[in-house]
């Protein structure tokens, strides 16, 4: 039995950005980009392979991406939407000779997500028990960053539309275990947002 488990990262981020203007996965955030923090993040918790599926502006974000090691994929489906973009990266990970036990799912648009709760998140999961992690907003609502046992890669990598992974959620609903998040559960959807939470970043 191995004595680590393998759980790869996925940081979806092939929006085109409308609302903003312009590419907001290469908007300023600290000393780089809000895309290049995500995969900042994602190195600080140490997850074995970290990949991001691209779309819009593919070859102008791609370029700026510093570290070698992170695959960046490039969805040609992505004006489908978020679940489009999740099943392009299921599916990449599912094809891999590694054996994964678990994908982790984050935006690159949400900057405050930490190091400390995606560490927490892994070590929550328990492989083979088709569990579901969700990060818990408020009242009763439920999302990403989230974590799905490799029993849900079919299923994930079926995805089309813009509803992202709720449906799967929804239908294993018992299987779910909520996490508390030790960040504001907010994402950057336009020039308003952004100054926002740059100020609640610094």
């Amino acid at each position: 039995m191995r004595s680590k488990v393998q759980i790869a990262h996925i940081i979806l981020a092939a929006g085109a950005s409308s609302r903003m203007g312009s590419p907001k996965q290469l908007l300023k955030w600290g000393d780089s980009s809000l895309l290049q923090h995500a995969i900042s993040t994602s190195k600080q918790a140490n997850f074995c392979t970290t990949i991001v599926v691209l779309g819009a502006h593919y070859a102008r974000i791609q370029a700026h991406i510093k570290d070698a090691s992170v695959m960046c994929l490039d969805n040609p489906q992505w004006t489908l939407g978020l679940g489009a973009s999740i099943a392009y990266g299921v599916r990449y990970v599912a094809a891999s000779k590694r054996d994964y036990d678990a994908v982790l799912i984050t935006l690159a648009d949400q900057p405050l997500v930490s190091s400390a709760f995606l560490k927490r998140m892994c070590t929550t999961f328990k492989p083979d028990t088709a569990q579901i992690i969700t990060t818990a907003y408020s009242g009763e609502k439920q999302g990403v960053p989230v974590v799905f046992d490799k029993v849900y890669f079919d299923e994930l990598g079926n995805l089309k539309d813009d509803h992202g992974a709720k449906p799967i959620v929804k239908k294993y609903n018992a299987f779910i275990t909520r996490l508390q998040p030790d960040f504001e559960t907010k994402d950057i959807d336009t020039p308003e947002m952004y100054k926002a939470l740059k100020a609640m970043f610094k």
